[in-house]
């Protein structure tokens, strides 16, 4: 059984190659990634929402932005002293402002990408 829930846009290429990457590196199996793209998908929020930034679940709680991020370098023994790091409330905010700022060019990047 997974341990965390992640929510990411499959048709989004930048997001694409992230999430290859972080399936990848889980080699336990503790993610759980759902693609909120397919329309078949189940998501705890409004799938508009979900497209639009990162989500996760972790222990039953409903994360987002850098917090989301966080959790799933927790789950990842490679990144898991990045995940615990961001459990600093100013590291998180620090991570959530670029996180922030990062979605301001992600449209950008996307087209370069495609």
């Amino acid at each position: 059984m997974s341990e965390l829930t992640v929510f990411h846009d499959g048709a989004c290429p930048l997001c694409a190659r992230e999430i290859a990457l972080m399936r990848r590196l889980d080699r336990r199996g503790a993610i759980a990634f759902v693609d909120v793209a397919d329309p078949a998908a189940t998501c705890p929020i409004d799938r508009r929402a979900a497209l639009a930034r990162f989500h996760a679940v972790e222990d039953g709680r409903l994360l987002s932005g850098a917090a989301a991020f966080a959790a799933m370098w927790r789950a990842i023994p490679l990144l898991r002293p990045f995940g615990l790091a961001a459990r600093s409330p100013m590291v998180l905010k620090l991570l959530d402002r670029l996180y922030d700022r990062f979605l301001t060019v992600r449209p950008r990047l996307q087209r370069w990408l495609a």
